[in-house]
């Protein structure tokens, strides 16, 4: 399964964790959310630039309970 995913601007916590809640979209057009605590990049890339990326287009994050995500 492949999911498209972005960003919002609402962080929950699951099962005791600060999450950023992420949109997403299955190739079927299935709509889910995504509980996103971590990110990595694989072992043989440059982080540097997810980096970048996530501090250029990562909305500012607002806390809100998990029932009201997305």
């Amino acid at each position: 399964m492949e999911l498209q995913l972005k960003a919002t601007d609402q962080i929950a916590t699951c099962e005791g964790t600060h999450c950023r809640v992420w949109e997403g979209v299955t190739e079927r057009g299935v709509r889910c959310n995504v509980f996103v605590h971590h990110l990595a990049v694989q072992n043989n890339h440059d982080c540097n630039q997810l980096e970048q990326e996530l501090h250029e287009c990562l909305p500012i994050g607002r806390f809100i309970p998990i029932r009201e995500a997305a």
